[in-house]
């Protein structure tokens, strides 16, 4: 058996280690504009520490996310605004760009890229041409709006309500009070259809239902009808 099989064996038993993302690095030329615009957004404030010369790190954290972001001084050796592409997931676009507006920041108008993958408009992961207006059937993944912080860092909002299969493993967990409720919304509008579907009548199992629903979805399996 060679030298490479046996590491592929080692790897295949081994037990797993969970490995999770934690900070995405913000390059930032202003650090007190950077930490003024961040706060601004509403994402709570996790470290600021200075050692009085040559070394600053500030953390910042978004509503509901297990992962940060860090910006400061000597943190890194990218130049200011070169990170792009940056995604925070919304079950719900427009009322994340609402929120937006009304702190302050501007937000791009919604808009989806009907699988185009040329055009004139900023690169962005799923193409370069943006259609206006979110997808038509308000299909996950879809639809988007952007935004950026004084250095030219860009941000995307992706509206994502139902996972594609094997995204998530383990239990179902909502990162918050938020997304919980807007699941329990979705949960509720389909299974009003469900009671439409069986004559009208109550249903006294509809907790069961409910949880199914939420699992399913979450987990991208096909909810139940």
């Amino acid at each position: 058996m060679s030298t490479d099989e046996v590491r592929s064996n080692d790897a295949t038993n081994a037990a797993r280690v969970d490995t999770k993302l934690e900070i995405v690095v913000i390059p930032v030329s202003d650090v007190d504009r950077a930490k003024e615009f961040y706060a601004k957004l509403g994402w709570r404030l996790d470290a600021d520490f200075d050692n009085g010369s040559d070394f600053r790190v500030i953390q910042f954290t978004p509503p509901g996310s297990g992962c940060s972001v860090i910006f400061g001084r000597n943190v890194t050796g990218a130049a200011p605004g070169s990170a792009q592409g940056l995604y925070l997931i919304v079950s719900d676009i427009a009322a994340a760009r609402s929120e937006f507006l009304s702190r302050g920041v501007e937000v791009s108008e919604v808009f989806h890229n009907e699988g185009v993958y040329a055009g004139p408009d900023e690169p962005y992961l799923f193409g370069r041409k943006r259609v206006s207006g979110p997808d038509s059937e308000h299909r996950s993944y879809r639809s988007f709006a952007s935004f950026r912080d004084p250095d030219g860092n860009g941000w995307l909002f992706q509206e994502i309500t139902t996972r594609l299969p094997g995204r998530v493993a383990g239990n179902t967990t909502y990162a918050s009070a938020s997304d919980l409720a807007q699941a329990l919304r979705r949960a509720g509008a389909a299974h009003g259809e469900h009671e439409k579907r069986t004559g009208g009548q109550h249903d006294e199992n509809w907790p069961d239902w409910y949880a199914e629903y939420m699992v399913r979805e979450q987990s991208g399996e096909e909810p139940p009808q």
